[in-house]
C-alpha cells in the first residue's frame, strides 16, 4: 500500500521567507466570501489570483486550491507545503493539480494541517514570462480530528474471485457521501461494481458478479483532507493494485456433510466433513476466505466457553482457513473423524481429515467464496467479508450515493 501522509497532530508551521513585490488587487472571493489577494505583480505584468487569500491563516484542509490568471496566460503552478512532525523533523509536501481549458489551475489534492504553503504561478504576457508568489497557512488538527485510512488488500497480491476491496478507518465516518465520492476502483477488464458501507469504519467494493479470473484491480482512496463529518478529516490517501486468480469456489452442504471444491467450474475435490452441532451451528450463507494459517491455536474461551469446562477445548489446529470474523474456519479435525460425512459435531467450524485439509489448503486462495448451506443459522451481515451474502440489489442500497 502507498499513501500520502497527512502528518500528525503536532505539526507546526515553518516560516518561509520570500522576497515580495507589489501587491495587485484580486478579482475573486475566497470560500468564506472575503477578498482574495492576487499575488505579486511581476515587472513583466503577469498577475494571478487564488481562492485562498495571500497570507491567510487557518485555511481548512479540505480546500482545493485554485489559481486564475488576471493578466496574461497561466503556464504552470506549483504548490508546496512545509511543516514539522511531533518530533520536530521537517515534513514537506507537493500538491498536484491541472490546467483547464479556461486557463485556470485547480488542485487535485487537498491540504495537510498546520502547514505553510507556497503558491508559485508562472505565466506570460506580451512582455515575457514571469512568476508571482503567495503564501498561506492551514488550520491545525488534533489526532481525534484526523481519520486514518487503510486498505486491507495488498499491492502485488493475487486474490480469489470474491475478494472485496476493503477500506477501513480508525475513527467513525459520518459524512459517508463525501468519502465515497473520493474512492475509485478500476478493473481491467471493466466490470460493474458498487461500494457498500459495512459500518461507520468500513466500506467495501464488489463487482455485480464474481470477478473475472485474471482481472487487474486498481484502488485509489483520495481521502487526504476530505471532510469525514463531525469536524474530522481524512488523514491520508491510499492506493493499491492487485490481481484476481483462478475461479475457486468451495461449497459446503452440512445437510449431506459434504464439501465440494470447484476450480474454473470443474469439481476437483469432494470431502466428507462435520459442521457445528446443535447450539453451535455453522452459519449458512456466502462468506469469503479471510486468511490461511498453517497452524493456529483455538481455545473455547474465545467464544465464551471456559477451557476447563466439559465442552471446553484448547488445542493447536492445522490447515485453518478463516471464513468469519467470529471464528469459523475450515480446518483439519482428526479428533472428529468418526463424524465426517455422518454428523455435525463441531463447535461451529467445518472439520475434515488432515490429508484432505492439507490438499484444500493448497488450493484455496484468500478471497475465495465459501458457500455454506444446510443449517438453520444464517450468516450475519458484517461477520467477515459478507458482501456476497447480499443480492446485487441489496448491496447497491448500502452505497452512500444510492
Amino acid at each position: 500500500m502507498t499513501w500520502k501522509a497527512r502528518g500528525v497532530a503536532a505539526l507546526t508551521a515553518v516560516a518561509v521567507t520570500v522576497a515580495l513585490g507589489a501587491c495587485a488587487p484580486a478579482s475573486s472571493t475566497d470560500r468564506a466570501g472575503g477578498k482574495v489577494a492576487a499575488g505579486q505583480a511581476s515587472p513583466a505584468g503577469f498577475q494571478a489570483g487564488s481562492n485562498v487569500a495571500a497570507d491567510a491563516t487557518d485555511v481548512p484542509v479540505d480546500t482545493l486550491v485554485k489559481v486564475t490568471p488576471t493578466a496574461g496566460t497561466l503556464k504552470a503552478v506549483t504548490v508546496t507545503g512545509a511543516g514539522t512532525d511531533k518530533k520536530g523533523a521537517p515534513v514537506s509536501s507537493t500538491v498536484q493539480g491541472s490546467l483547464a481549458d479556461d486557463g485556470t489551475w485547480t488542485a487535485t489534492e487537498r491540504l495537510d494541517p498546520a502547514t505553510v504553503y507556497t503558491v508559485v504561478a508562472t505565466g506570460s504576457t506580451a512582455a515575457g514570462e514571469s512568476s508571482v508568489t503567495s503564501h498561506f497557512t492551514t488550520a491545525a488538527l488534533t489526532l481525534k480530528q484526523q481519520v486514518h485510512v487503510s486498505i486491507t488488500n495488498q499491492s502485488g497480491s493475487t486474490y480469489g474471485v470474491a475478494m472485496p476491496v476493503d477500506v477501513t478507518f480508525d475513527l467513525p465516518v459520518t459524512d459517508k457521501k463525501s468519502f465515497e465520492q473520493n474512492l475509485k476502483v478500476t478493473t481491467v477488464p471493466a466490470q460493474n461494481g458498487s461500494w457498500g458501507w459495512v459500518s461507520d469504519r468500513e466500506v467495501q467494493w464488489r463487482p455485480e458478479n464474481y470477478f473475472q479470473s485474471g482481472t487487474k484491480v486498481s484502488v485509489q482512496a483520495n481521502l487526504n483532507g476530505v471532510g469525514a463529518g463531525d469536524g474530522r478529516y481524512g488523514q491520508n490517501s491510499a492506493s493499491v493494485d492487485f490481481g484476481i486468480g483462478q475461479s475457486r469456489i468451495t461449497k459446503v452442504d452440512l445437510a449431506s456433510k459434504q464439501l465440494t471444491q470447484y476450480t474454473d467450474g470443474q469439481v476437483v475435490a469432494t470431502v466428507p466433513v462435520s459442521g457445528g452441532k446443535s447450539g453451535s451451528e455453522t452459519r449458512s450463507g456466502t462468506s469469503v476466505v479471510m486468511e490461511k494459517l498453517t497452524e493456529t491455536r483455538m481455545a473455547s474461551e474465545t467464544v465464551g466457553i471456559p477451557n476447563n469446562s466439559s465442552d471446553g477445548y484448547d488445542m493447536m489446529v492445522k490447515y485453518a482457513m478463516r471464513i468469519t470474523t467470529s471464528g469459523e474456519f475450515l480446518h483439519a479435525a482428526p479428533w472428529n473423524a468418526a463424524y465426517f460425512g455422518r454428523s455435525n459435531q463441531s463447535h461451529g467450524c467445518v472439520g475434515m481429515g488432515t490429508a484432505e485439509a492439507q490438499k484444500l489448503f493448497g488450493i484455496i486462495q484468500v478471497g475465495d467464496p465459501v458457500v455454506v448451506s444446510g443449517t438453520g443459522r444464517p450468516l450475519d451481515d458484517g461477520n467477515g467479508w459478507t458482501a456476497w451474502n447480499n443480492s446485487w440489489q441489496q448491496w447497491q442500497t448500502k452505497s452512500a450515493l444510492a
